[in-house]
């Protein structure tokens, strides 16, 4: 019989952590890269488009935050602020041609991989010029045709997509790997340990990234989910990594090594990067699981000022430079505002199009 007298604790506190219920600081972040850039194969011009992606994701989003406060459109708006040193490292490390999955906080993996800030904005507003013909919104950034795949609305749902995208390359002998990325919220989803485990029976070439924010939707990481994340792949015989995910040097050099091995080898790789979002899960989250100290000594490690300050101290650019970039990026996102306002929304036969029909799931009033 238990003791009446002994606290009933229910809610898990995590590895060495006894302060149950309250305030956890969400993640620790290992520490950086100490290469240089032409030390890990980047060129100049290749450190300046860096700092102009990550700029871009950074102002494309904080407009359609602004939009969004406006009423301009509705929906979910989930922000990638303070992780565009982990989309913008990891496609210098990839091939063109790599295939690129991800989960709903995909507007930064959009713009990195090809889609213009009109198609992007566009999308958002819901309009046909966007990204995804304006019938798939924030959470369903698209580019197909540059082998990204997406964002996906479903937690989870779109790890065994990764692993069949891998299936199609290897079976197809074509040489590419595919990338797979999600929240830490997603690590204790079911779908992630069935691909897992069938990614290394068949050896497909694949990597399945954890970007750890720390917070999932609201509850951090070691309150939720047993162990460190990454150490699961032991449980697959899988190789498995961990890095920082606030400088983009250090995913690059990180990300590149692990492409060149699964591409070689055609073996899955488990990685786990820390990161940190600035913004909350959504636009309707109060954020009330952190405190204000928290988020500002986070942002001491902000990404883009991080690369903005290699490239002056490293004499790559001077500050005139930094600010043409950044004067280019404002303006080409305040424009993308203007054109998704002019923009028409999607004509009503479009909703008959991009459909699977002839199944008794689809029915089609015009006949």
């Amino acid at each position: 019989m238990a003791n009446k007298e002994q606290e009933a604790i229910f809610t898990p506190i995590g590895l060495n952590n006894s302060e149950n219920g309250k305030i956890d600081k969400s993640v620790k972040l290992p520490p950086v890269t100490k290469k240089k850039h032409k030390s890990l194969g980047l060129s100049e011009d290749d450190v300046i488009e860096m700092y102009r992606l990550m700029y871009l994701q950074r102002r494309f989003e904080e407009r359609a935050m602004q939009m969004y406060q406006k009423g301009k459109f509705g929906g979910f708006l989930h922000l990638y602020i303070g992780q565009e040193a982990v989309s913008t490292g990891t496609v210098f490390a990839l091939n063109d041609d790599d295939d690129i999955i991800t989960a709903y906080r995909d507007h930064g993996w959009g713009l990195v991989r090809g889609i213009t800030p009109n198609e992007g904005m566009a999308e958002l507003y819901g309009k046909a010029t966007g990204c995804s013909k304006g019938k798939g919104g924030s959470m369903h950034f698209a580019k197909t045709e540059n082998h990204f795949w997406g964002g996906y609305g479903i937690v989870g749902g779109h790890i065994p997509i990764g692993a069949g995208l891998a299936f199609a390359n290897k079976y197809q002998d074509n040489g590419r790997i595919a990338t797979c990325f999600f929240g830490d919220g997603a690590v204790d989803q079911g779908s992630l340990h069935e691909s897992m485990n069938i990614a290394q029976l068949w050896k497909l070439p694949v990597v399945f990234v954890v970007e750890n924010n720390g917070y999932s939707m609201g509850t951090a990481a070691r309150r939720h989910t047993v162990g460190e994340i990454h150490e699961r792949a032991k449980g697959y015989g899988m190789k498995s990594a961990l890095f920082n995910g606030m400088d983009a040097l250090t995913v690059y050099e990180n990300m590149k090594n692990i492409a060149d091995e699964v591409r070689k080898e055609s073996l899955p790789y488990f990685v786990e990067i820390r990161t940190y979002r600035y913004r909350g899960h959504s636009m309707s989250d109060p954020q009330k699981y952190r405190t204000k100290e928290e988020l500002q000594e986070y942002q001491k490690t902000d990404p883009v000022e991080r690369m903005k300050s290699y490239l002056l101290d490293e004499g790559i650019v001077k500050q005139k430079k930094i600010d043409e970039i950044e004067e280019v990026v404002e303006k080409e996102v305040m424009d993308s505002i203007d054109f998704a306002e002019e923009s028409s929304f999607p004509e009503p036969e479009a909703l008959y199009e991009d459909m699977f029909t002839g199944t008794s799931h689809f029915h089609d009033d015009r006949r």
